[in-house]
C-alpha cells in the first residue's frame, strides 16, 4: 500500500475539531467515492469513525441518521436511499476471520462503497487497497487523522 499521511501541514495529521468536522469529511468522502472502493477507520472507541460514515451516507442522500452497525456487523443502503450502494461494516465484534467469509465483503465490493470500521480486526493485509483512516484523540479533544493511500485514491485525496 502507498502510504502518506493526510496533512495540513508538514509531517502532522490532519485535525478534525469536533463531529461536525468528521462529518464533513464524510461528506467530502462522499463526492470522490466510487463503487468498489473502500474506506477502512480505525481508532479507538469515540474516535469519530461512525460521524465519518454518517457525513458520507448523508452526503449520499441518506435521510436521517446513520446507525451504528455494531451489532448488526452490516449495514446495508442502496439507491434510491443513498446515490451508490453501500455496505457500512463495523468489525469491533468480529473474533475470527472465517465469520467475516459469511458476510460476502469481497463479492459486495463489485457493485458497493465499502465503509469498514475496525478493519485491523481483520489486518491491513486484508485492505491492502483501501483508504485507510486512523484517528486519534488528541490531548486538546480534537482527532487527528493519518491516511494511508493506496494509488487508486493518489488523485482523490485529500477530498475538498
Amino acid at each position: 500500500m502507498t502510504g502518506h499521511a493526510a496533512t495540513d501541514g508538514p509531517e502532522r495529521p490532519l485535525r478534525l475539531h469536533g463531529p461536525e468536522a468528521s462529518e464533513a469529511l464524510g461528506a467530502a468522502l462522499a463526492r470522490v467515492a466510487r463503487v468498489g472502493d473502500v474506506i477502512a477507520l480505525s481508532g479507538p472507541l469515540g474516535a469519530g469513525k461512525t460521524s465519518i460514515a454518517r457525513g458520507l451516507l448523508a452526503a449520499l442522500g441518506l435521510a436521517g441518521e446513520a446507525p451504528s452497525p455494531s451489532f448488526a456487523i452490516v449495514q446495508p443502503y442502496a439507491p434510491p436511499e443513498t446515490e451508490l450502494p453501500v455496505l457500512h461494516v463495523d468489525l469491533y465484534r468480529i473474533d475470527d476471520v472465517a465469520e467475516v467469509d459469511e458476510l460476502g465483503l469481497d463479492d459486495a465490493r463489485d457493485d458497493s462503497v465499502l465503509i469498514v470500521e475496525w478493519p485491523e480486526r481483520l489486518g491491513a493485509e486484508y485492505w491492502r487497497d483501501a483508504l485507510w483512516l486512523t484517528l486519534a484523540v488528541a490531548d486538546d479533544g480534537a482527532r487527528a487523522l493519518t491516511a494511508q493511500v493506496p494509488a487508486a485514491w493518489e488523485d482523490r485525496w485529500p477530498p475538498t
